[in-house]
């Protein structure tokens, strides 16, 4: 397996240029997102992509057009610690703490810890349920002291 940081695919940060032409797109192909769409090379060569493909396509120029950041990660990809803290949106290291508590599976590639992509996505669900959780518990309290929120 590769780590995230081999693939050819780094994030991408739009200009404003590509976040009007983004949007045009996206409002354009959101019209028909059943349709197949279909590319036109410069050489005239023209490609059906998999209607998949086609939604993948609207939702990466829908991000573009709100300006953020976009890149594309194989599920089966490892990413560095770095790259997983990032991901999760935490102090590298934070997620070596998480990593050592076995919170999340890694392995290590010499003396290099992994993160499987779908373990860091598996991980982030279940800390969002509970803090979701842990929300709707504090609203619940507030509500039973009645304390106006």
């Amino acid at each position: 397996m590769l780590a995230a940081d081999k693939l050819s695919l780094a994030p991408v940060l739009p200009t404003e240029s590509d976040s009007k032409i983004a949007a045009e797109a996206s409002r354009e192909l959101s019209k028909n997102p059943t349709e197949r769409l279909r590319v036109r090379l410069d050489d005239g060569t023209e490609l059906a992509l998999p209607q998949s493909a086609g939604r993948l396509l609207i939702h990466l120029l829908t991000e573009m057009a709100q300006g953020n950041a976009v890149t594309i990660i194989p599920i089966h990809a490892e990413l560095t610690t770095q790259e997983a803290a990032d991901f999760l949106g935490v102090s590298r290291p934070f997620l070596i703490r998480l990593l050592e508590e076995n919170q999340i599976p890694f392995h290590k590639a010499g003396t290099h810890r992994r993160v499987k992509f779908l373990d860091l996505e598996a991980f982030k669900k279940t800390f969002k349920a509970k803090q979701n959780k842990a929300l709707d518990e504090l609203v619940k309290q507030a509500q039973d002291l009645d304390l106006g929120y």
